[in-house]
């Protein structure tokens, strides 16, 4: 009852004229992003960031979310109309949803994605309201060694569950947690890492290192590539799936909505993970698995229904325990702390309206998206036909008065140009940024709490283990340590070759 009680409370706050504009601009937004193959939610929403300098905290906020969960929805229609994914969490949707245009079917692929993400989504919201609570109340018996083991366990999901090379996602994570050191130490104050330069106090700014990494190098990929969009040009009827692509489809919905939403609760796990574990289950357990990569709705509605519960699961840890469990969250956690806001458990108490406020926020997001995606079909279609030699100079331009306005410092435009270019170069070599990013968010608080956890043990680290959720995460994240860089040198050695005799 109080959990209705509350929820009544959020939408009153999100129904208030200038959340319901900004939730409203933020859905739209992400959906053209989405549509839109390039600078994807995480460098819409670093561009966004000082924008909101000037807006209510949960205003800002409802906004950002819905560029992210908005992104879900968008990625879609480029994959199935154009085949290249929009947004990374709608790779493996091109799969059977460009074999579904390529037959005429493109409408019934597009109202399977849009309907299955409304529902996935709505489920998943459910999920986060009834999850949240209990979980702050575990999250008030965290001290500082169960906070250590928790970060410690989520940068070790994010290198399990990197894309590429695990050894490679293990350096980008050393590399941003020696990049969150830069600046004045958080318990001495002593300067770290500067180089007597005053600009380094206060550590690499969030948004301009951001800013470069996911959206500058995308610009270079994409100019470099020389994206040539070429869109199904059938007329794209029937959006609306006939009761037989239900049929077929609502198994794989109910599933993928499970699967994306436990999976984007785990650090590190997120949208992407979700879909591409969906689609293996839906393929494992098909009557025709023959069928998956040449049309099945499925194969559309599987992995559409979990990116969009994943991002509601994302979440929790996030809104209970203040712990990103992916990139784009790290982002939002950034725009908390500029408002004077710190996600954890204490912030259903203290913030009721900003939690509750983002919620139904969402709940009326996701009915947006629904009435956006829709109708506005030959828009997107539209959208998708501008020249990329006239979109690139105006996000870049976008990108360097985002980057100067965060601190009014020219030198911040540099960080942004450089981590630019080094992101590119870092996909050139197969370096993904991303753990790179959640160890940078994370690194001031993985430090902070194991220092202050010695100081506690006069420097005894069986504190870590003596202490029973301590131990049993920090016996988990061992687990997954050893097992991911055991299958790393297994892989080495069985493609070593015996030479000839």
């Amino acid at each position: 009852m109080d959990t209705l009680r509350h929820l009544l409370m959020g939408f009153s706050v999100a129904f208030q004229p200038d959340n319901l504009l900004f939730c409203f601009l933020g859905t739209l937004l992400g959906t053209i992003v989405g549509v839109l193959p390039g600078i994807g939610p995480i460098g819409t929403m670093s561009i966004l960031l000082p924008l909101t300098f000037h807006m209510s905290p949960i205003s800002s906020i409802i906004m950002l979310a819905g560029i992210y969960y908005g992104a879900m929805y968008g990625g879609t229609i480029t994959s199935v109309l154009v085949n290249i994914p929009g947004e990374a969490a709608s790779v493996v949707t091109c799969l059977d949803g460009y074999q579904m245009a390529k037959q005429g079917r493109a409408g019934p692929a597009l109202g399977i994605a849009a309907f299955g993400s409304f529902i996935a989504g709505t489920l998943g919201l459910v999920g986060l309201m009834f999850f949240a609570e209990p979980l702050c109340g575990l999250g008030l018996r965290f001290g500082p060694p169960e906070y250590f083991s928790v970060v410690l366990l989520g940068l070790t999901l994010v290198i399990y569950l990197t894309q590429g090379s695990t050894l490679k996602g293990f350096i980008m994570m050393v590399l941003g947690l020696i990049l969150s050191c830069i600046g004045l130490d958080n318990i001495t104050g002593v300067p770290r890492m500067t180089f007597k330069a005053m600009y380094l106090w206060d550590g690499i700014d969030l948004v301009p290192l951001a800013m470069g990494l996911f959206g500058v190098s995308e610009l270079i990929v994409n100019i470099e590539r020389n994206v040539n969009l070429e869109v199904v040009t059938k007329k794209v009827e029937n959006i609306y799936p006939s009761i037989q692509d239900w049929m077929e489809a609502k198994w794989a919905l109910v599933r993928g909505s499970l699967i994306g939403f436990f999976t984007g609760i785990l650090p590190g796990g997120g949208p992407v993970v979700a879909t591409f574990v969906s689609y293996s289950v839906e393929k494992r357990l098909s009557k025709n698995p023959e069928k998956f990569g040449k049309g099945a709705i499925e194969g559309v509605a599987s992995p559409e229904a979990a990116n969009n519960s994943a991002v509601s699961g994302a979440f929790i840890p996030f809104l209970t325990l203040g712990i990103p469990p992916n990139v784009t969250m790290a982002m939002l956690y950034g725009a908390f702390l500029i408002h004077g806001l710190s996600p954890g458990p204490l912030m259903i108490s203290e913030h009721p309206d900003v939690f509750w406020g983002l919620v139904s926020s969402m709940y009326i997001g996701n009915g947006m998206l629904l009435i956006l995606n829709l109708p506005l079909i030959p828009l997107w279609v539209k959208i998708l036909k501008v020249r990329y030699n006239i979109l690139f100079p105006i996000i870049l331009v976008f990108c360097i008065i985002g980057s100067y306005s965060v601190r009014n410092n020219a030198l911040d435009v540099f960080v942004m140009m450089l981590s630019g270019i080094v992101g590119y170069l870092f996909g050139k070599f197969g370096y993904e940024p991303a753990p790179l990013m959640i160890a940078y968010v994370l690194g001031p608080m993985f430090e902070k709490n194991l220092r202050q956890s010695l100081l506690m043990s006069q420097g005894d680290l069986l504190i870590f283990f003596t202490r029973p959720i301590s131990a049993v995460v920090l016996t988990v994240t061992i687990i997954f340590f050893i097992t991911s860089f055991y299958f790393l040198f297994y892989k080495k050695r069985k493609n070593i070759k015996p030479g000839p005799v």
